[in-house]
């Protein structure tokens, strides 16, 4: 089935997803006019080629994400350093879930793809099963792990023929996506599919 995407303040790069593959990329009326029958999500904001996140091993396997039945012991926001390897080291098994709900957050901040050697199995299934590319660390980090770190850094721009994999942000343009950052994220698209939508 195909699916049109367009975002309000970026109407000349909407993209027409066919599966888990991009068919099209262009004005949203060229390719509405094209393909009448093709199912149109609206969304506010623009639409990038989404993030890549250069602290995959960090915020996934050295970060523990607390379940939301824990709060009232751990807090909601992600456990780092010492406090987190002692969760782990106490129940190694409490590592995969952490990483699921790690990887939700990544989806949650418009990443598409992280970076980093990941080692752990339970992680490394974790980022698979979401469909995340891995890719190479640029070579140096820019700041302190994050899920929004700064600079962002952007995926290369959408292609026909590329795989359907972009976010959609909640901001007026790439100026303001910088300055606002990540977590204007409303909608995620990994594979043709819709992997994480704001509420």
């Amino acid at each position: 089935m195909l699916t049109l995407h367009v975002a309000e303040r970026s109407p000349e790069t909407a993209v027409l997803a066919d599966g888990a593959n991009i068919a099209a990329v262009g004005p949203y009326e060229e390719l509405a006019a094209a393909h009448p029958s093709a199912r149109v999500r609206n969304w506010p904001g623009i639409l990038m080629p989404g993030l890549l996140n250069p602290y995959g091993p960090e915020l996934l396997e050295a970060t523990y994400h607390p379940d939301p039945r824990e709060a009232a012991e751990l807090g909601t926001e992600p456990i780092g350093g010492e406090r987190a390897a002692a969760i782990f080291r106490a129940d190694p098994s409490r590592l995969g879930a952490s990483a699921r709900r790690g990887v939700q957050r990544l989806l949650a901040h418009g990443t598409v793809a992280v970076a980093g050697e990941l080692r752990a199995r339970p992680v490394l299934d974790a980022v698979r099963r979401a469909g995340l590319a891995v890719g190479a660390r640029p070579p140096q980090l820019p700041g302190p792990p994050s899920l929004s770190p700064t600079p962002l850094v952007l995926l290369p721009p959408l292609t026909t023929g590329g795989p359907a994999r972009f976010a959609i942000f909640d901001v007026t343009d790439r100026a303001d996506l910088v300055r606002r950052g990540a977590g204007t994220c409303v909608a995620t698209v990994i594979g043709g599919r819709l992997v994480y939508r704001a509420r």
